[in-house]
C-alpha cells in the first residue's frame, strides 16, 4: 500500500509540474534557471506524506524564486497551493500560513514593481481566495479522514463486542452442555463400567475364563469415563476461570504431563504482564492443542516455546504423533475455536502437519491501543 500511494503521489507531482512548464512556456520563453526552479517547486511535492515541512518550504522557496526571476502570471502559484493544501490536511495549519504569507508577500511585491496599476487589486483577490480555498479545503479533508478513522475504529470495536459477546454465549453453552454430559452421560459410562467390573469379579471368583469382550468393555468404559472427565474439566475450566492466563501454564502442563504426555516448555525473551485477553488466548490455545495432542496424537512428545517479542507473542506447540507433511487437516471445533480466538486479537495462526503436528500462533501485543 505504501508503494501505491507514493506511486501516486509522484503521479500528481508530474501532473502539476507538466502543468506549470506547459503554462510557463506558454506565457514567454523560459531560460534553464527558470526550468530548474519550477521542476524543483512541483517535483517536490511527491514527498509530502514523509517529509510535509520540508516539502512545503522547497516549494514555496522555488517557486517565489521562479517568481522573482520570471515575473510570471498567478498560476504560478499553483503548486504553493498544493503544498499549503496538504500542510492543513496534515494538521501543519500554521506552517502552512507562514509558507502561504511568505509568497503572497513576495509575489505581491514582484507585481507592484513589475506591473503596477488597477489589475494588482483583482489579482491580489484572486490569489487571497485560493490560498484560504486551499487552507480551508485542507481542513476540510483533515476533519473527514479523522471521521472516517473514528468510523473505522467504531466499527472494529463494534466487530470486537460482537466476537466477546460470541465467545461469552459460547462458554455458556459449554457449561450448558458440560452439566448435561455429567447428569446423564457420566452416570451411564459410570454403570457401564460398574456393571462390568462385577462381572469381572464374579467370573474370577467362579474360577471362569474371563470373556475377552468383557475385559474389553471394561478397558473402553475406564478409558471413556477419563476421557469424558477431562473434557467436562475443559469444558468448566473455560467458562468458570476466565482470568486464567500464562501464570497458570504449569498447573495445565502438570495435568497434561499426569496424562502421559511427555512434555517440555521453552520461554523466550523477557516474561512479563500481558493484555487479558492475549494472555487468556495464549493459554487456551496451549490447552486446546494439549488437548488434540491426548485424543489425536496418542500422547505423543511435545514441546512448547513462548516467544515474548517486542510486539508479539508467538506461542508454538509441536508434537510427535502420526502426521506427516501433506495430510489433510479437518478442522474440528478445537482448531475452529483456536482460528476464532486469534482472529478477534487481529492474530494469525499456522497449524498443519509435518512429521507430527504444529501450530503456530503469534498474537500482538496490543490491544485498545494499548501496548504492552
Amino acid at each position: 500500500m505504501d508503494r501505491r500511494i507514493r506511486l501516486l503521489d509522484a503521479a500528481l507531482a508530474v501532473a502539476i509540474g507538466a502543468a506549470v512548464l506547459a503554462a510557463a512556456c506558454a506565457a514567454s520563453r523560459p531560460d534553464a534557471l527558470d526550468l530548474l526552479l519550477v521542476a524543483v517547486g512541483t517535483l517536490a511535492l511527491a514527498g509530502h506524506r514523509w517529509a510535509p515541512r520540508a516539502v512545503l518550504a522547497v516549494t514555496t522557496v522555488s517557486m517565489l524564486g521562479y517568481v522573482v526571476h520570471a515575473h510570471p502570471g498567478g498560476w504560478a502559484a499553483f503548486p504553493v497551493l498544493a503544498a499549503v493544501h496538504t500542510a492543513a490536511r496534515g494538521g501543519r495549519r500554521a506552517w502552512g500560513v507562514a509558507a502561504g504569507t511568505f509568497f503572497l508577500a513576495g509575489y505581491f511585491t514582484v507585481l507592484i514593481v513589475a506591473a503596477p496599476g488597477a489589475q494588482d487589486t483583482v489579482e491580489r483577490t484572486l490569489l487571497l481566495g485560493w490560498f484560504l480555498c486551499a487552507g480551508v479545503t485542507g481542513l476540510i479533508d483533515k476533519n473527514w479522514q479523522a471521521y472516517l478513522r473514528q468510523t473505522e475504529q467504531r466499527a472494529l470495536d463494534a466487530e470486537r463486542n460482537r466476537e466477546e459477546t460470541a465467545l461469552r454465549r459460547a462458554g455458556e453453552e459449554r457449561l450448558r452442555i458440560a452439566r448435561e454430559l455429567h447428569d446423564s452421560l457420566t452416570h451411564s459410562i459410570s454403570i457401564v463400567k460398574l456393571q462390568a467390573g462385577v462381572a469381572v469379579h464374579l467370573a474370577r471368583k467362579r474360577g471362569s475364563e474371563v470373556e475377552p469382550a468383557l475385559l474389553a468393555i471394561q478397558e473402553a468404559s475406564g478409558e471413556a469415563m477419563r476421557e469424558l472427565r477431562a473434557t467436562l474439566e475443559v469444558l468448566r475450566t473455560d467458562v468458570v476461570e476466565p482470568g486464567t492466563g500464562l501464570d497458570r501454564i504449569d498447573e495445565l502442563v502438570g495435568r497434561a504431563r499426569a496424562a502421559g504426555i511427555d512434555l517440555s516448555v521453552t520461554v523466550t525473551g523477557v516474561e512479563r504482564p500481558l493484555p487479558a485477553d492475549v494472555d487468556r488466548a495464549a493459554y487456551r490455545i496451549v490447552q486446546e492443542a494439549l488437548t488434540n495432542v491426548a485424543r489425536h496424537a496418542d500422547r505423543a512428545r511435545t514441546a512448547i516455546e513462548l516467544v515474548y517479542g517486542e510486539h508479539v507473542l508467538t506461542v508454538r506447540v509441536d508434537d510427535q504423533g502420526p502426521g506427516a507433511p501433506g495430510d489433510a487437516v479437518i478442522a474440528g471445533t478445537g482448531l475452529t475455536g483456536m482460528g476464532e480466538r486469534v482472529r478477534a486479537l487481529g492474530g494469525t495462526l499456522a497449524a498443519a502437519p509435518r512429521p507430527g503436528f504444529s501450530v503456530r500462533v503469534e498474537l500482538p501485543l496490543q490491544t485498545s491501543g494499548t501496548t504492552v
